[in-house]
């Protein structure tokens, strides 16, 4: 009997309780509103104005460098992550543990962080001329925020197809190369039909992420909907028509999911013998082992040596008028509200996901689609719906921290799901019921049982939650209240008025705390694997 079916047996026994359905409504709810408060505030245009507004010029060129800017970074984020997806995991080359996870560490720079650097490089006072004596000319628009979201979301296409290819059964590919096949006819008929599904699912996570950023874009002054959107909120020109443009944003990204849906859907690659898969044997690289610590130094370099170079640069110039009680009040702040959000958001989607697993049926399924709804909705789409939704609905709660850490629990509680839901799959549901029968309480039984056993997946969705959350910028910039910032705030203001050496501390602030985390989450994940490693059948 499957996991899947001992939780759906011990749902069938009595209906959800309340304590997994108010949560449940929460979300629904939660995740509904951005949606609801814009259609709300869009449709307060009379007709006239609402056609100019929809069929303005400027939203067909809002819309194709929207779709240039994503085309950018999945090329180059692609062309990235597969070779060092591969070197990692069927070639000889050393230390590919220690290069797995310099792959990864560019997750803790954030997109505008990246773009602070990039635009760091050039300048008369920037790094290359003075420690090089060359001015380069500032790379910005297309190619410079392609470049920024590109170094920085790469890890996203690195770490699915890692996982891909530690999974596939090289006895596909030892029969194809007993057949005559090259390597790369076997590559291209092969493996790249069992990775398409990693692909499709990287380039959806990264492809929403990209319609959905807001600093790197502004830094590099290339206008996509998520930067119109902020110019008209900020600017209080036409707030009409910043709602307009956010459910066009919100378009564009559910025609992303059903797109990814339509290309995945129907394709099968498990494999459909008895027994387990062997190990794969790492191919020899001869001549070309040169070529590939080539290829990973100059991506370590670019994603990680740059920014850090960069940024010590800029740090050594700002260092004497450096204010540290504001550095280290502006920290203290952005662990506060990070904290709780991941504290919250953890104990928030543990109800949800237990209705989801124990008790399947149409309300599981709406609730479970509305969970990653918050998390697909552009952050900037979203703010600006809270925004709405405070000023009309609750006005007490506009520019307090509750609505702030509202926003950021329903934005990210998707990312708590992952963990937590394989935690409860792994446990199963006959522990509990046995605790039952010996006369516990459901509640009880779940706390004795089950609570203890969710404690790693419990601490790993945290951690995404929080690196998330330090990170942010577009829900804190707008939902913020008055007098209050984060580091992240403070590198997108500062860097955005040329202050790069008073930038510097809190963007290497960022870099500091986030890899300290992403560090303990590709620890959680490496012990995963290990155990599920252990466990598997030999």
């Amino acid at each position: 009997m499957s996991l899947n079916t001992t939780f759906r047996g011990a749902g069938r026994r009595s209906g959800p309780s309340v304590l997994l359905l108010i949560p449940a409504l929460l979300v629904g709810i939660g995740t509904c509103l951005p949606v609801f408060w814009l259609v709300m505030r869009a449709l307060e245009a009379d007709p006239a104005e609402l056609s100019a507004i929809v069929f303005r010029q400027r939203n067909l060129l809002l819309m194709l460098n929207t779709m240039k800017l994503v085309a950018v970074v999945l090329a180059i984020g692609t062309a990235i992550a597969l070779p060092a997806a591969w070197l990692v995991t069927r070639s000889d080359l050393r230390g590919r543990g220690v290069v797995s996870f310099l792959m990864a560490m560019p997750l803790a720079v954030p997109g505008y962080v990246m773009a602070y650097a990039i635009i760091g490089m050039s300048g008369y006072y920037g790094f290359a001329k003075h420690w090089f004596g060359i001015t380069l000319p500032p790379l910005r628009g297309l190619w410079g925020a392609g470049l920024a979201l590109s170094l920085y979301t790469f890890p996203y296409l690195f770490l699915n197809l890692r996982s891909a290819f530690l999974g596939m059964d090289p006895a596909l590919e030892e029969t194809a190369r007993s057949l005559g096949q090259s390597r790369a006819s076997i590559f291209r008929h092969v493996m790249l039909p069992q990775l398409w599904p990693a692909l499709v699912a990287s380039w959806l996570v990264v492809g929403l992420y990209v319609i959905g950023d807001f600093g790197a874009i502004a830094l590099m002054r290339y206008e996509v909907f998520s930067y119109a959107i902020y110019t008209q909120y900020s600017g209080a020109f036409d707030r009409t028509y910043a709602a307009w443009l956010s459910l066009m944003l919100l378009a564009v990204t559910v025609a992303a999911l059903f797109a990814q849906h339509a290309v995945t859907r129907n394709r099968r690659f498990s494999r459909t013998g008895t027994g387990s898969a062997r190990k794969a044997q790492p191919m020899p690289l001869g001549r070309m082992r040169v070529l590939a610590w080539g290829f990973v130094a100059l991506v370590v370099i670019a994603s990680l040596g740059m920014p850090l170079l960069v940024l010590a640069h800029w740090m050594r110039l700002g260092l004497p008028q450096m204010d540290w009680g504001h550095l280290g009040q502006t920290a203290l702040a952005t662990l506060g509200t990070a904290g709780p959000a991941a504290f919250l958001t953890v104990l928030l989607a543990v109800p949800v996901v237990l209705l989801i697993l124990r008790h399947p049926g149409p309300l599981a399924t709406v609730i479970d689609r509305l969970a990653y709804l918050g998390y697909a909705t552009p952050p900037l789409a979203f703010a600006l719906a809270m925004v709405f939704f405070a000023l009309q609905a609750v006005p007490f709660f506009y520019q307090s921290y509750a609505i702030l850490i509202f926003a950021y629990v329903m934005s990210f509680l998707a990312l708590a799901f992952g963990p937590i839901r394989m935690g409860l799959l792994q446990i199963g549901a006959r522990q509990e019921e046995a605790a039952r029968s010996l006369g516990a309480t459901p509640l009880r039984s779940f706390a004795s049982v089950v609570m203890p056993r969710l404690r790693r997946p419990f601490v790993a969705g945290g951690l995404l939650v929080f690196i998330m959350v330090v990170k942010e910028l577009p829900i804190t910039l707008i939902l913020a209240p008055t007098g209050y910032t984060t580091l992240s705030m403070n590198v997108f203001g500062r860097t955005n008025e040329g202050m790069m050496a008073e930038a510097a501390p809190f963007a290497l602030s960022i870099i500091l705390f986030s890899s300290l985390f992403v560090g303990l989450f590709l620890k959680y994940e490496s012990k995963s694997d290990r155990q599920k490693a252990e466990s598997s059948p030999r």
